[in-house]
């Protein structure tokens, strides 16, 4: 693991690369926690995206960190009673 975090920490050194991997990190952290509340509920992804009024590919797509439209985000949150977060965030320094 030491050497994927060095040559990690060495990629973060890049600003087009850090960019980028926080975006995706953002992502990730938002799939994560939507698995988490539809498995926290007892929802299998039928179920959700039925409620969402989504197919089950379009959430199966969010909940592996695949973009998706806000609009569908949106919908599936709804759905979990969930809701955005919008907050400041430090800006990443290059």
């Amino acid at each position: 693991m030491t050497k994927f975090i060095k040559h990690l920490n060495e990629k973060l050194k890049n600003p087009e690369f850090k960019s980028e991997y926080f975006r995706q990190k953002q992502l990730s952290d938002l799939a994560l926690k939507i698995q988490q509340a539809r498995q926290k509920k007892g929802m299998s992804q039928v179920e959700l995206a039925k409620l969402s009024g989504i197919t089950q590919q379009q959430l199966s797509k969010i909940e592996n960190a695949i973009n998706s439209n806000i609009l569908t985000y949106m919908k599936v949150l709804n759905a979990l009673e969930y809701s955005f977060d919008v907050k400041p965030q430090k800006r990443l320094s290059a």
